[in-house]
Order: C-alpha cells, then structure tokens, then sequence
C-alpha cells in the first residue's frame, strides 16, 4: 500500500524542505535570469565574468551557446578554473547559457564589430556546429576561447585578454627599467660624492 506524505510532513522534514528551497532558489534565479538581460541574438559573443579572467562563448540560438572549455572550465569550477590557462586541450562544447554561466555575470559583447565586418550568422552557426566535439590544442596566447569566438563571427582570431596582459606586461617592464635607472643613477651620484670626501680627507 503505497504511503502518503502529508504537506505537514514535507515542510517539517529538515532534508525535504531544504531541497524543495533549493529547487525554489534555482527557479526564481532563472526567472531572473531570463527577465533582467536583453536576450541575445544568434551570432552574438557572450564574455562571462569568472572573477580573474573573461570565458568566452558564442550564442547559437534557443537558450544554447557553443564555446571552447577547457577541462577545468566550468560554471562551478570557482578559483579552480583559473587552472584552465595551464591546460593545453579543450573541447568544443554546446551547453545552456544559463549552465555556463552559473552565478557569475555575462554581457552580450561583440567587441570587434567596429573593426571588422561580422560573418553571416548562418556561416557562423554552420561553422560553430562543424567543430562540436573536437579536442583542440589550448594555449592563452595563441589559441584561447576568446581567439575561437572571435574568428567563428569575424574570421580572426583575436584576443582582448592577451593584449591587455602583453601591454601590462610591457608597462610592468618599463615601470622596473625606469626605477632601475633611477636607482642606479643615484648610486653612480653617491658614489661620485663618496669619492670626493674621500679625496678631501687625505
């Protein structure tokens, strides 16, 4: 005979009624989710704020994108998927926005438009589409989620985060050759008074 489960019950069970907030929370997250953010169009780029760096994917149409993820690249992942940049393998992936997203926060950003003339949308989902499944080589400077966006929408790989990391780089470097001259300059002035007391007092 099967048992019946009061709403009594339900609501003073610590387990139950934890999991049905939890399936609550996820609902109302979704609503938002879908009711807050301009939708995004087929073709469209999509960076996702994971914290210390950007992931990128491309939107494909129906609520799915299609990106390049490494293992460690997932919604949940936290300060793990910083590992990503280490690894030199990712899959072509087509997943829920919303999943890739998770928590962190997106903006639909096509961020070459001005510099490049966009490739028909339906060139751009065929060739999406064409790749899914692949393993392909991973490297941040050369071949990153955001270099396989950008040539799927505008037939060049190009990456915002690399630049922005090599021009720091540069400006890091300057920074620390201009404060070693400094210093050295000061050394060579000092060292030239030393000298001088010195002949003074013999």
């Amino acid at each position: 005979m099967a048992k019946t489960i009061s709403l009594h019950t339900l609501l003073t069970d610590d387990s139950v009624f934890i999991y049905l907030l939890y399936l609550l929370l996820n609902i109302l997250r979704l609503l938002l989710f879908h009711s807050t953010r301009r939708s995004p169009e087929p073709g469209d780029l999509i960076e996702i704020f994971r914290g210390t760096y950007q992931h990128w994917a491309i939107y494909v149409g129906e609520g799915y994108v299609i990106h390049l993820a490494p293992p460690s690249e997932h919604a949940q992942a936290g300060a793990y998927s910083t590992m990503s940049v280490l690894s030199d393998k990712a899959t072509v992936k087509k997943e829920e926005l919303y999943e890739v997203v998770g928590n962190d926060e997106y903006s639909i950003n096509n961020l070459l438009d001005e510099k490049y003339e966009p490739r028909p949308v339906r060139e751009i989902l065929r060739d999406a589409h064409s790749v899914l499944g692949q393993e392909r080589p991973y490297c941040v400077f050369r071949g990153n989620c955001e270099h396989f966006v950008t040539e799927l929408r505008y037939g060049e790989p190009q990456s915002r985060q690399v630049r922005k990391a090599v021009e720091m780089g540069v400006g890091v470097g300057l920074v620390a050759a201009g404060t070693f001259a400094v210093l050295a300059a000061a050394a060579a002035i000092f060292s030239s008074k030393d000298k001088q007391k010195r002949k003074q007092n013999q």
